[in-house]
């Protein structure tokens, strides 16, 4: 499932066999009766074979039996096109479900007879437990089924389900303290309570939602099914019209031949859109498929089509718009001590200290001061961890206690340990925190040595995402729990368009709610429990794979990689399927022109011998006109499978830029190539005597 493996070939041999099948078996009427557009030309494909088999039997046919033929066989295949596109971009889906149904097995599992790791176990297959239970996970274990974590912190192997090699850790009391059925504890032990019935894990929805069993079409998608509907029904009502008009233009201009049922058939086949109407579905289904390849499971394919529509994006502040890990980038000293002795204090500080800022503060001291990294065993040094209470650690060796962490934290440690807090110190703390880092004050037992500068760093290149962003319509507001400041200056570095800062879930949902009011569509991630109102409110909801079961189901999105910016991805996906959608119904639409001109003189020139100048095209006779235009119709739907599959480049381009390129790449091409396509076909045609 990993977005990082290679990705399947656009016709995978296997896929292409298993779709070939498929098409043939979407001819049960009862299926093509879902598409109003490809079921009249299943329709019209019966109604050409009964007329050739009526031809042959009887030998007085309305026309040749071997030319009633040739249109029954390119109406079949016509149809047979349009399931194949359907049935591939399935395939592709189904291919996806079979990996990860792979994933899924009933193991044993050591059942709790209450939430206590010494409680009694009972050895019982997964698919026995019910939601509620608790179970015992341990090194080596399967973690049986969907759970919340209520006790124990492990590591635990997930790459049956994200694909990702490295383990993370999982534990109670937190964001992180959800776990999915099929992953593996790699170390120490879990209590999990089981949150899910069997049938209904998270695993069985992906498995669901990725073959596409439970896909409900989109409002716009029904929108343009009735709008596809409505104009086959009034070239319908036209082309039945034609038959009784032909009949009286014949007596009346006393020449010619009727148009006969099996061009009136080819002309409706023909006018009628069947270039979207027999890509649509496949285009719906490849953009779940695409969000697949991405990592990211689409709960209903709204939520796909909801993401191309956004307006405002909401993106936490850290590990999306910042690395998420805070770095060292100067030591400022205390009056009346040498920033050497700050930066020796502080990397010894922080020898022992593996989070990415105390590695950060080791290299500043080594690269600017020369201080090489030493072994805090080797120099009988006691490291004094972090805790959420004292909000400090450090380390204690030859009678130094040395200490680094927030301001207010160290200076109840100095005045403990019976010294003051010097007023310039006080001073740097304020002035960092106003220009958006953040301070870290260091002291070594009663004196301060002054303070280290941690600065959130910002992702390269996001500021100009949030430029495409603009550019796009699209605002994008930074949420985070820092104070204004803080929050302002990395606003203003990022280049977003406007802050939530000290975010509460209350305010965010709050925010949402304005915006959607305003008639805005608006697009936020989030992985606690915490968020999951926000998310809840939000049309477009990423929920991370690592987040809480609360998170999940609040979200439309999951992202298996529990990447905060892909929520940027997941949009430009979302763009992609309209403008793969908008695209192919203007070519199909526009190419409609071509086929009139091709076919209409083709059918009435023996009445009206004049009808001969709209021939702009030049076609050899009235027979090859419509065989060659029932021959585009077919093809062109199968040359554009690679397009509806792939979707139409995605470029960050305003809506209005986006109409102009639409109307004059696919529309004007619409035009131009069935006039090409058709007159080579009926020189093909002719020039092998097929009619």
């Amino acid at each position: 499932m990993s977005s990082k493996t290679k990705k399947r070939p656009l016709f995978d041999p296997a896929i292409v066999k298993k779709a070939s099948w498929d098409s043939l078996k979407k001819l049960n009427p009862l299926y093509q009766i879902k598409n109003p557009v490809m079921f009249v030309v299943e329709v019209g494909s019966v109604l050409t074979t009964l007329l050739f088999f009526h031809a042959l039997v009887t030998g007085k046919g309305e026309a040749s039996p071997s030319f009633i033929l040739q249109i029954s066989v390119w109406l079949w295949v016509t149809v047979l096109f349009a399931n194949f596109a359907e049935s591939m971009a399935e395939g592709r889906g189904k291919a996806q479900a079979d990996s990860l149904r792979k994933t899924r097995r009933d193991v044993m599992a050591k059942r709790l007879a209450k939430p206590d790791p010494s409680a009694e176990v009972t050895q019982v297959v997964s698919s026995q437990l019910k939601k509620g239970d608790v179970v015992l996970v341990e090194a080596g274990d399967i973690i049986p089924m969907d759970g919340e974590i209520i006790e124990g912190v492990a590591s635990v192997n997930e790459s049956a389900v994200t694909g990702e090699s490295a383990p993370v850790i999982r534990e109670s009391g937190g964001d992180r303290s959800a776990v999915t059925g099929g992953t593996t504890v790699l170390s120490d032990w879990l209590v999990v309570r089981i949150t899910t019935s069997p049938g209904e894990t998270f695993l069985d929805r992906m498995i669901a939602m990725v073959e596409g069993a439970k896909r409900q079409k989109t409002p716009n998608e029904i929108a343009l099914d009735i709008l596809l509907a409505g104009m086959t029904i009034i070239f319908l009502l036209v082309c039945v019209t034609l038959l009784p008009y032909s009949l009286f233009s014949v007596k009346a201009a006393g020449q010619g031949t009727p148009v006969t049922i099996t061009v009136l058939v080819a002309l409706l086949v023909c006018l009628i859109p069947t270039t979207i109407g027999g890509l649509l579905s496949a285009i719906g289904i490849a953009g779940m498929d695409r969000m697949i390849q991405a990592n990211v499971i689409a709960l209903s394919g709204r939520a796909v089509e909801a993401a191309g529509d956004v307006d405002v994006l909401l993106l936490d502040k850290t590990g999306t718009i910042t690395l998420g890990n805070r770095q060292a980038t100067e030591f400022i000293s205390a009056s009346g001590v040498h920033v050497g002795a700050l930066a020796d204090a502080a990397q010894l500080a922080s020898l022992a200290d593996e989070t990415p800022e105390g590695r950060s503060i080791v290299v500043l001291a080594k690269e600017k001061y020369g201080l090489r990294g030493r072994d805090f065993h080797s120099i009988g040094a006691m490291f004094v961890p972090f805790t959420a209470q004292t909000r400090m650690s450090g380390v204690n060796l030859d009678n130094r206690e040395i200490r680094k962490g927030a301001a207010d934290s160290v200076e109840k440690y100095v005045q403990r340990m019976g010294g003051t807090f010097p007023p310039d110190v006080r001073s740097i703390v304020d002035d960092i925190a106003k220009q958006g880092a953040t301070p870290l004050v260091v002291a070594e037992g009663s004196k301060v040595l002054g303070v280290i500068r941690l600065n959130d760093i910002v992702k390269g290149g996001i500021k100009e995402r949030f430029a495409e962003m603009r550019k796009m319509g699209i605002k994008t507001i930074m949420i985070t729990g820092d104070n204004p400041l803080t929050a302002a200056a990395v606003a203003a570095e990022a280049g977003v368009d406007d802050f939530l800062a000290e975010a509460t879930p209350e305010a965010k949902l709050k925010l949402i709610r304005e915006h959607q009011k305003g008639g805005r569509l608006v697009a936020m991630t989030g992985d606690g429990t915490n968020d999951a109102p926000a998310l809840a409110q939000a049309d477009v909801a990423v929920a991370m794979h690592t987040g809480t079961q609360a998170a999940k189901e609040a979200g439309n999105l999951v992202d298996l990689d529990s990447n905060p910016t892909k929520l940027i991805q997941i949009v430009e996906i979302g763009k992609q399927l309209l403008m793969t959608r908008g695209t192919l119904t203007t070519f199909s639409i526009a190419n409609d022109v071509a086929k009139y001109f091709a076919i209409l003189p083709a059918a009435f020139i023996s009445i009206y011998p004049a009808l001969g100048a709209l021939n702009i095209m030049g076609l050899a006779t009235p027979q090859s006109a419509v065989l060659s235009a029932v021959i585009f119709n077919a093809l062109i739907i199968i040359f554009l499978v690679p397009l509806a599959l792939r979707g139409v480049k995605y470029r960050p381009l305003g809506a209005s830029v986006v109409l102009r390129n639409n109307a004059l790449i696919y529309g004007v091409g619409g035009l131009i190539v069935p006039f090409i396509g058709i007159k080579l076909i009926d020189m093909l045609v002719t020039a092998m005597h097929i009619v």
